[in-house]
């Protein structure tokens, strides 16, 4: 099977080639195609950076792409100026080599869990790999803070378990997988749960002017939801979700 692996907190991320060589190890034939700088929050965003959509002769869009390489990683590696599911998208229609079987987004640093995904740039490759027929997933790592140290090579190594989960379901498939930041992925139980109502990190409005408004992150609550990705994922396993893209309601319009 062909992998991509991409991510949203951009090429030089170590998350990104953690989960690279988790994929080459697993036997996959594997390009990397990631973002030149950090697209979080980009969601399924399809659009490339200012100074490079530029327009050419025919009104076709440019987007600019940089092969690079990777430490301790010989695989197709490529820098690409766009947000995570524009890459996945381009990458659908061979533009990295065939396409893509796989597509393996993250490891992302924070965790992405429950309705909130929504905006999440990582869990928006994955949809679109999903949508364009590859199967999906999406992984997370649960660091709690900017200076708390992240351990790729746990969620890494649960990524490897979910590995052969995924290559037995249907194409289309998306899967949305977080890792509690632990020194090692012994021990640590991979449970299927819902997304909660709210994700870890909240954000709210606390000011507004005429020229501006000021966001600040809120606290994440003490509890959730039991049962949830959310609580899961606080009392110590790893979660593993399986979401769809955006379909029709079954709400009727008229009544």
């Amino acid at each position: 099977m062909h992998a991509l692996i991409t991510n949203d907190d951009g090429i030089d991320s170590a998350g990104l080639c953690a989960l690279a060589v988790a994929a080459r190890d697993a036997g996959y034939d594997v390009t990397v195609a990631a973002p030149a700088e950090e697209a979080s929050g980009s969601s399924a965003s399809i659009t490339a950076s200012e100074a490079d959509a530029v327009t050419a002769a025919g009104g076709h869009g440019r987007i600019r792409v940089t092969a690079t390489q990777l430490p301790d990683l010989d695989v197709p590696a490529f820098r690409v100026y766009a947000a995570p599911a524009l890459i996945a998208l381009i990458a659908a229609h061979s533009a990295f080599g065939p396409a893509p079987d796989l597509v393996l987004s993250g490891i992302n640093r924070g965790a992405n869990v429950g309705r909130a995904i929504l905006h999440s740039g990582t869990v928006g490759a994955a949809l679109t790999g999903g949508v364009n027929g590859a199967r999906g997933l999406a992984v997370s790592l649960a660091v709690a803070h900017s200076r708390a140290r992240a351990h790729w090579q746990t969620a890494a190594d649960v990524s490897a378990r979910v590995f052969t989960v995924l290559e037995a379901l249907e194409p289309g498939t998306v899967l949305n997988l977080n890792v509690p930041n632990l020194p090692h992925a012994d021990g640590i139980d991979l449970v299927e749960a819902p997304l909660a109502a709210f994700g870890i990190v909240q954000t709210t409005m606390t000011e507004a002017h005429d020229e501006h408004i000021a966001l600040s992150i809120a606290d994440p609550p003490d509890r959730f939801e039991p049962g949830t990705d959310a609580a899961q994922l606080a009392a110590g396993a790893a979660t593993i979700t399986s979401i769809r893209s955006v379909m029709q309601s079954d709400v009727p319009v008229f009544s």
